[in-house]
């Protein structure tokens, strides 16, 4: 195969055409996976309520434990948090819930604004049936600590796509997108470019969670990587953008030829690189795919 010279740069869009985009080696931004990754810190200007829960399958002592530790961890998150049953009219609401699936309890975080509208959904690492039960206070604070960082992602997200997006995007609803865990990435992979997808989406106008609940799209990524040959290794990363019932909308496919090795353990700029190239083509294939019978809010255009 002939060797590239920009790292992961998109080369295909099925059934789009993507458009091409700066590749440079010689960038500002190439290369220097610090100043990339510092992110500007703004307050947000909402207040979250935890309230106790009354459906997360726990006697009055462990929801009020339960809401009290969740408070705690999001306040741990430099997110404005309080712990209060009844929230003041501008707050947003922090909606706790559980499932039992037999052998394990899946708690979930479902945030509400301030009309009642639901704005997206994290679900917590499962925990055994009986250790919930018991609901003692370092199994709940194990959870809200779990579940914390997943909210706050969540939050900021929302405060980016509404920043990003156009009057009628907000009044319509941010446009929401279920992001599935990324496959087949060695390395630090699947943490780094889920990371930085969820950024550069949010800069779109798009809120990505992890729930499905309110999602309008999925996506997910899957990497393969050749086995080395004459000391090199050729990367295939898809990005696949899906609808509410499953079916395949699009894919952004980037693929490369890197050193062998490169990105066994850390992918850093690579990262960065391959989900700021293929955010584009996953916004154009979300906006191709509303029909003008189904209109969906689409962030304004950057």
């Amino acid at each position: 195969m002939k060797r590239r010279r920009a790292l992961l740069a998109p080369l295909a869009l099925a059934p789009l055409l993507l458009a091409a985009c700066s590749n440079n080696p010689g960038s500002p931004l190439w290369g220097n996976p610090g100043r990339n990754a510092r992110r500007l810190a703004v307050p947000l200007a909402i207040r979250v309520a935890v309230p106790t829960p009354t459906g997360a399958l726990l006697d009055a002592r462990g929801a009020e434990a339960l809401a009290e530790a969740v408070a705690a961890g999001l306040q741990a998150e430099e997110i404005p948090a309080v712990r209060l049953d009844t929230p003041l009219p501008l707050d947003w609401r922090l909606e706790i819930t559980a499932v039992n699936n037999g052998a394990a309890v899946v708690p979930r975080f479902a945030l509400v604004n301030a009309d009642g509208a639901s704005q997206g959904q994290v679900d917590g690492a499962p925990v055994p049936t009986a250790v919930w039960a018991m609901a003692q206070p370092p199994a709940l604070e194990g959870t809200a600590r779990q579940a914390a960082p997943g909210v706050a992602r969540l939050l900021l997200s929302i405060q980016a796509a509404r920043a990003a997006g156009t009057a009628d995007a907000i009044s319509g609803g941010t446009p929401r997108i279920r992001f599935l865990p990324v496959t087949g990435a060695p390395g630090d992979g699947p943490q780094a470019l889920a990371g930085r997808m969820r950024e550069f989406m949010a800069n779109l106008g798009y809120v990505v969670q992890d729930g499905a609940q309110g999602a309008q799209y999925g996506l997910t990524a899957a990497v393969r990587v050749d086995r080395p040959a004459n000391g090199k290794q050729v990367v295939d990363l898809q990005w696949i953008v899906t609808r509410l019932d499953g079916q395949e909308l699009g894919r952004v496919v980037q693929v490369e030829e890197v050193d062998a090795g490169r990105l066994d353990r850390f992918w850093g700029d690579i990262a960065y690189v391959a989900a700021e190239q293929a955010s584009g083509g996953v916004m154009t294939i979300i906006r191709n795919a509303a029909s003008p019978t189904t209109p969906v809010a689409t962030p304004a255009s950057r």
